[in-house]
Protein backbone atom coordinates (compact mmCIF):
# COMPACT_ATOMS: atom_id res chain seq x y z
CA UNK A 1 0.00 0.00 0.00
CA UNK A 2 1.38 3.42 -0.93
CA UNK A 3 0.95 6.26 1.51
CA UNK A 4 0.36 9.75 0.24
CA UNK A 5 2.77 12.39 1.57
CA UNK A 6 1.03 14.68 4.01
CA UNK A 7 1.48 18.43 3.93
CA UNK A 8 1.85 20.86 6.79
CA UNK A 9 4.94 19.31 8.38
CA UNK A 10 8.11 21.24 9.02
CA UNK A 11 11.56 20.20 7.79
CA UNK A 12 12.74 17.12 9.61
CA UNK A 13 9.31 15.51 9.64
CA UNK A 14 9.13 14.48 6.00
CA UNK A 15 6.78 11.69 5.02
CA UNK A 16 8.03 9.08 2.61
CA UNK A 17 5.89 8.17 -0.38
CA UNK A 18 6.59 4.41 -0.29
CA UNK A 19 6.00 2.83 3.10
CA UNK A 20 5.80 -0.74 1.72
CA UNK A 21 2.88 -1.90 3.82
CA UNK A 22 3.47 0.35 6.86
CA UNK A 23 0.08 2.02 7.01
CA UNK A 24 -0.66 4.85 9.46
CA UNK A 25 -2.71 2.31 11.40
CA UNK A 26 0.39 0.14 11.98
CA UNK A 27 2.72 2.97 12.99
CA UNK A 28 1.34 3.16 16.54
CA UNK A 29 1.87 -0.56 17.30
CA UNK A 30 5.34 -0.38 15.76
CA UNK A 31 6.31 2.53 18.00
CA UNK A 32 4.95 0.74 21.07
CA UNK A 33 6.90 -2.40 20.17
CA UNK A 34 10.17 -0.50 19.73
CA UNK A 35 9.92 1.40 23.00
CA UNK A 36 8.62 -1.58 24.96
CA UNK A 37 12.02 -3.22 24.50
CA UNK A 38 14.07 -0.07 24.93
CA UNK A 39 13.53 3.34 26.50
CA UNK A 40 9.89 2.72 27.39
CA UNK A 41 10.99 -0.19 29.58
CA UNK A 42 13.66 2.08 31.07
CA UNK A 43 10.93 4.62 31.88
CA UNK A 44 8.96 1.98 33.81
CA UNK A 45 11.96 1.01 35.91
CA UNK A 46 12.87 4.68 36.41
CA UNK A 47 9.38 5.36 37.79
CA UNK A 48 9.63 2.39 40.16
CA UNK A 49 13.03 3.56 41.36
CA UNK A 50 11.67 7.08 41.95
CA UNK A 51 8.81 5.67 44.03
CA UNK A 52 11.37 3.68 45.98
CA UNK A 53 13.44 6.81 46.58
CA UNK A 54 10.39 8.83 47.66
CA UNK A 55 9.35 6.16 50.16
CA UNK A 56 12.86 5.69 51.58
CA UNK A 57 13.70 7.07 55.06
CA UNK A 58 16.17 9.60 53.63
CA UNK A 59 15.35 12.65 51.53
CA UNK A 60 15.98 12.59 47.79
CA UNK A 61 19.11 14.72 48.14
CA UNK A 62 20.43 12.23 50.70
CA UNK A 63 20.34 9.38 48.16
CA UNK A 64 22.52 8.64 45.16
CA UNK A 65 21.79 7.73 41.56
CA UNK A 66 24.91 6.17 40.05
CA UNK A 67 24.92 6.36 36.24
CA UNK A 68 27.92 4.14 35.46
CA UNK A 69 29.07 1.88 38.27
CA UNK A 70 31.06 -1.29 38.74
CA UNK A 71 29.23 -4.48 37.78
CA UNK A 72 31.72 -6.85 39.42
CA UNK A 73 33.63 -5.11 42.24
CA UNK A 74 37.08 -6.53 42.79
CA UNK A 75 37.05 -8.49 39.52
CA UNK A 76 38.26 -6.05 36.84
CA UNK A 77 38.22 -8.39 33.84
CA UNK A 78 34.72 -9.65 34.61
CA UNK A 79 33.65 -6.07 35.23
CA UNK A 80 35.03 -4.99 31.84
CA UNK A 81 33.30 -7.88 30.08
CA UNK A 82 29.97 -7.07 31.69
CA UNK A 83 30.34 -3.37 30.86
CA UNK A 84 30.98 -4.10 27.17
CA UNK A 85 28.17 -6.65 27.01
CA UNK A 86 25.78 -4.20 28.66
CA UNK A 87 26.60 -1.48 26.16
CA UNK A 88 26.05 -3.88 23.25
CA UNK A 89 22.68 -5.03 24.58
CA UNK A 90 21.52 -1.51 25.40
CA UNK A 91 22.28 -0.18 21.92
CA UNK A 92 20.65 -3.17 20.16
CA UNK A 93 17.28 -1.36 19.66
CA UNK A 94 19.08 0.96 17.24
CA UNK A 95 19.53 -2.07 15.00
CA UNK A 96 15.81 -2.82 15.31
CA UNK A 97 15.01 0.71 14.17
CA UNK A 98 17.38 0.32 11.21
CA UNK A 99 15.55 -2.86 10.23
CA UNK A 100 12.08 -1.29 10.57
CA UNK A 101 13.12 1.72 8.51
CA UNK A 102 14.45 -0.61 5.80
CA UNK A 103 11.18 -2.57 5.86
CA UNK A 104 9.29 0.64 5.10
CA UNK A 105 11.60 1.54 2.22
CA UNK A 106 13.67 3.99 4.25
CA UNK A 107 17.01 4.04 6.07
CA UNK A 108 19.00 5.92 8.68
CA UNK A 109 19.58 8.51 5.99
CA UNK A 110 15.86 9.29 6.16
CA UNK A 111 16.26 10.59 9.71
CA UNK A 112 19.67 12.15 9.11
CA UNK A 113 21.87 9.55 10.77
CA UNK A 114 24.72 9.37 8.25
CA UNK A 115 28.01 11.01 7.31
CA UNK A 116 26.79 13.25 4.49
CA UNK A 117 27.47 16.47 6.43
CA UNK A 118 30.27 15.69 8.92
CA UNK A 119 31.54 19.24 9.30
CA UNK A 120 28.15 20.83 9.81
CA UNK A 121 26.96 18.04 12.09
CA UNK A 122 30.08 18.36 14.25
CA UNK A 123 29.84 22.15 14.45
CA UNK A 124 26.17 22.06 15.36
CA UNK A 125 26.75 19.28 17.87
CA UNK A 126 29.61 21.05 19.64
CA UNK A 127 27.68 24.31 19.86
CA UNK A 128 24.59 22.57 21.17
CA UNK A 129 26.60 20.57 23.70
CA UNK A 130 28.20 23.75 25.04
CA UNK A 131 24.84 25.47 25.45
CA UNK A 132 22.88 22.52 26.86
CA UNK A 133 25.72 21.11 28.97
CA UNK A 134 26.40 24.30 30.91
CA UNK A 135 22.72 25.09 31.41
CA UNK A 136 22.00 21.50 32.43
CA UNK A 137 24.74 21.48 35.08
CA UNK A 138 23.46 24.71 36.59
CA UNK A 139 19.90 23.38 36.66
CA UNK A 140 21.02 20.13 38.30
CA UNK A 141 22.84 21.98 41.08
CA UNK A 142 19.75 24.10 41.74
CA UNK A 143 17.47 21.03 41.70
CA UNK A 144 19.77 19.13 44.07
CA UNK A 145 20.03 22.01 46.53
CA UNK A 146 16.25 22.42 46.49
CA UNK A 147 15.81 18.78 47.48
CA UNK A 148 13.87 17.57 44.43
CA UNK A 149 16.70 15.51 42.98
CA UNK A 150 18.95 12.68 44.04
CA UNK A 151 22.71 13.18 44.16
CA UNK A 152 23.59 12.06 40.63
CA UNK A 153 26.96 10.32 40.55
CA UNK A 154 28.01 10.12 36.88
CA UNK A 155 30.50 7.31 37.44
CA UNK A 156 32.00 5.14 40.16
CA UNK A 157 34.19 2.77 38.16
CA UNK A 158 37.41 1.37 39.60
CA UNK A 159 40.69 3.04 38.53
CA UNK A 160 41.45 0.46 35.85
CA UNK A 161 43.03 1.12 32.43
CA UNK A 162 39.66 0.65 30.75
CA UNK A 163 37.79 3.20 32.91
CA UNK A 164 37.90 6.16 30.50
CA UNK A 165 37.30 4.08 27.33
CA UNK A 166 34.21 2.53 28.96
CA UNK A 167 32.95 5.94 30.03
CA UNK A 168 33.32 7.24 26.47
CA UNK A 169 31.54 4.16 25.10
CA UNK A 170 28.72 4.67 27.62
CA UNK A 171 28.41 8.28 26.50
CA UNK A 172 28.31 7.25 22.83
CA UNK A 173 25.73 4.57 23.63
CA UNK A 174 23.47 7.14 25.29
CA UNK A 175 23.86 9.59 22.43
CA UNK A 176 23.16 7.04 19.70
CA UNK A 177 20.33 5.21 21.48
CA UNK A 178 18.38 8.23 22.67
CA UNK A 179 18.78 10.49 19.67
CA UNK A 180 18.21 7.82 17.02
CA UNK A 181 15.13 6.47 18.78
CA UNK A 182 13.58 9.60 20.33
CA UNK A 183 14.72 12.53 18.20
CA UNK A 184 14.89 10.71 14.88
CA UNK A 185 12.73 7.59 14.64
CA UNK A 186 9.89 8.64 16.97
CA UNK A 187 9.42 12.12 15.54
CA UNK A 188 9.67 10.77 12.00
CA UNK A 189 7.04 8.09 12.60
CA UNK A 190 4.69 10.49 14.40
CA UNK A 191 4.94 12.84 11.42
CA UNK A 192 4.00 9.95 9.14
CA UNK A 193 1.08 9.28 11.47
CA UNK A 194 -0.10 12.85 10.79
CA UNK A 195 0.67 14.37 14.17
CA UNK A 196 1.19 18.11 14.63
CA UNK A 197 4.95 18.87 15.02
CA UNK A 198 4.57 20.46 18.45
CA UNK A 199 2.42 17.61 19.73
CA UNK A 200 5.08 15.16 18.58
CA UNK A 201 7.88 17.09 20.26
CA UNK A 202 5.98 17.33 23.55
CA UNK A 203 5.29 13.59 23.62
CA UNK A 204 8.91 12.78 22.74
CA UNK A 205 10.14 15.18 25.43
CA UNK A 206 7.91 13.65 28.11
CA UNK A 207 9.22 10.22 27.13
CA UNK A 208 12.79 11.49 27.44
CA UNK A 209 12.07 12.89 30.87
CA UNK A 210 10.30 9.72 32.03
CA UNK A 211 13.29 7.41 31.70
CA UNK A 212 15.34 9.88 33.76
CA UNK A 213 12.89 9.84 36.68
CA UNK A 214 15.28 7.67 38.70
CA UNK A 215 17.36 10.86 39.14
CA UNK A 216 14.43 12.69 40.73
CA UNK A 217 12.09 15.45 39.60
CA UNK A 218 14.98 17.66 38.53
CA UNK A 219 16.22 14.98 36.15
CA UNK A 220 12.73 14.69 34.69
CA UNK A 221 12.24 18.44 34.20
CA UNK A 222 15.73 19.02 32.83
CA UNK A 223 15.46 16.26 30.27
CA UNK A 224 11.98 17.34 29.18
CA UNK A 225 13.44 20.78 28.48
CA UNK A 226 16.35 19.22 26.62
CA UNK A 227 13.90 17.14 24.61
CA UNK A 228 11.94 20.21 23.54
CA UNK A 229 15.12 21.84 22.22
CA UNK A 230 16.46 18.70 20.54
CA UNK A 231 13.08 17.84 19.05
CA UNK A 232 12.54 21.23 17.48
CA UNK A 233 16.08 21.25 16.11
CA UNK A 234 15.52 17.84 14.54
CA UNK A 235 12.36 19.10 12.90
CA UNK A 236 14.21 22.16 11.63
CA UNK A 237 17.39 20.43 10.45
CA UNK A 238 15.92 17.08 9.39
CA UNK A 239 19.01 15.43 10.89
CA UNK A 240 19.53 13.51 14.12
CA UNK A 241 23.30 13.28 13.69
CA UNK A 242 24.11 16.68 15.29
CA UNK A 243 22.01 15.63 18.27
CA UNK A 244 23.92 12.36 18.56
CA UNK A 245 27.17 14.35 18.58
CA UNK A 246 25.87 16.83 21.17
CA UNK A 247 24.49 14.16 23.51
CA UNK A 248 27.68 12.10 23.29
CA UNK A 249 29.82 15.14 24.10
CA UNK A 250 27.60 16.19 27.02
CA UNK A 251 27.78 12.74 28.61
CA UNK A 252 31.50 12.34 27.88
CA UNK A 253 32.29 15.57 29.69
CA UNK A 254 29.97 14.64 32.57
CA UNK A 255 31.39 11.13 33.01
CA UNK A 256 35.09 11.92 32.61
CA UNK A 257 34.91 15.39 34.13
CA UNK A 258 33.27 14.09 37.29
CA UNK A 259 36.22 11.80 37.94
CA UNK A 260 38.63 14.69 37.44
CA UNK A 261 36.75 17.17 39.65
CA UNK A 262 35.46 14.82 42.36
CA UNK A 263 36.81 15.93 45.73
CA UNK A 264 38.59 18.94 44.21
CA UNK A 265 35.73 21.46 43.96
CA UNK A 266 33.31 22.44 46.71
CA UNK A 267 30.25 22.99 44.51
CA UNK A 268 30.10 19.39 43.26
CA UNK A 269 27.94 17.20 45.57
Amino acid sequence: MTATPQSGHEPGSQVTADLRGLTPRLIGPEIIAVFSVSLGASALFALIRLIGALTAPRSLSGQQAVLVGSLAPGRPWLDLTLQVAGIAVNVAPVGLVAYLLARSGESFRTIGVDLREPGRDLLRGVGLAAAIGGTGLAFYLVAFQSGINLNVVPESLPPEWWRVPILLLEAAQNGVLEEVLVSGYLLHRLAQRGWNPWRSVIVASLLRGSYHLYQGFGGFIGNVAMGLVFGRLYQRWGRAMPLVVAHTLIDSVAFVGYGVLRGKVSWLP
